[in-house]
């Protein structure tokens, strides 16, 4: 009897902790036609249950067919770049939890459940995979300059927008419904992991890293990542969403430099003018007096625009506040 009952607990099916809830794979691809059958498998063996749909961006050696062939739900997004297929994915996809992956199979789908499980133990909107360190893999699969861009762009953001993330531009991440159906997703390129990230840090939601191995590419693949123009394009990204988000800090230090600007030009004048009642040097005094009425304005430029950001960023949190929390089984 022991024996019988232990070979049908053997069969049965283990429980996942994703039981009731839909599960969605994303993986955005442009000639990935090397690497997408492992990434397909691999993830529809992680994450039994979850539909895998792979997003081909005009490739032209033949992804769609082969994701086709592994079991993924293919679909075509026209309009090139990374941005615009995730935008595409996210109105499209109807899930409880969303996984967002490249096709590069440079990640380990192994490490996928641990990020759904923290997703939903800890009530969490956004799992972002953290990359291991340069010492534990090949310096091929994480170039250094790559390394030490992450590490600056990511130092940016940390100082801006508070220090709750530390690999801002893995493409590996878990969402939940509520952050899906919330995030406007205005980019277009590389630059979206920015986007998701800030996004996440300014309207305050729960978020999460969990560690991740990051290994090569495979042989034949070929990375689509351009280091120097994709990373003056996240840099510009931080730039723009810095003055939207922070207008008053902006303003405020350009003010600030408008303002000693004009007192360095002023001072004189009116040192000279106490001195012996003359101001004969007028293109000076003009210029000083430029200057510091230019900072008063990018002071009140700055505390206007602040009331605006405000205003925009309840709005958001409405919109996502709005959006039923879906993070329970059978809810």
């Amino acid at each position: 009897m022991d024996t019988l009952l232990e070979q049908a607990l053997a069969l049965s099916p283990v429980p996942v902790p994703w039981a009731g809830l839909k599960l969605a794979v994303l993986i955005p691809c442009h000639n990935e036609a090397v690497a997408i059958p492992k990434v397909v498998a691999d993830f529809r063996t992680a994450l039994p249950g979850a539909t895998v749909y792979v997003y081909d961006n005009n490739s032209g050696d033949g992804t769609a067919a082969a994701a086709r062939a592994a079991g993924a739900v293919v679909r075509r997004e026209t309009q090139q770049g990374k941005g615009h297929v995730i935008r595409r994915g996210f109105a499209d996809i109807d899930a409880d939890i969303y996984v967002l992956v490249d096709g590069d199979d440079t990640y380990d789908a192994a490490d996928a459940p641990a990020m759904v499980r923290r997703l939903l133990d800890e009530q969490l909107d956004m799992v972002t995979g953290q990359r291991v360190s340069a010492a534990d893999i090949a310096a091929i699969a994480y170039r250094r300059g790559h390394q030490f861009g992450n590490r600056v762009l990511t130092g940016l953001v940390r100082a801006v927008f508070g220090a709750r993330v530390s690999d801002m531009l893995s493409g590996y991440r878990v969402f939940s419904r509520r952050f899906v159906k919330s995030f406007p997703a205005l980019s277009s390129g590389f630059e979206i992991e920015t986007e998701v990230t800030v996004h996440a840090l300014e309207l305050g939601m729960p978020v999460g890293e969990q560690p991740t191995r990051y290994k090569e590419r495979p042989a034949g693949s070929r990375s689509k990542l351009r280091t120097w123009s994709d990373g003056a394009r996240i840099l510009n990204t931080i730039t723009v969403l810095v003055r939207q988000e922070r207008p008053l800090q902006v303003f405020a230090w350009a003010g600030l430099a408008l303002l000693l600007a004009g007192l360095a030009a002023g001072v004189p004048v009116i040192e000279e003018f106490h001195r012996t009642g003359l101001v004969p040097r007028l293109p000076s005094a003009v210029l000083a007096t430029g200057l510091v009425l230019l900072s008063f304005l990018s002071f009140a430029c700055g505390m206007i625009l602040d009331t605006v950001a405000r205003g925009r960023k309840e709005l958001r949190r409405l919109a996502y506040l709005a959006i039923p929390p879906s993070l329970s089984r059978g809810g």
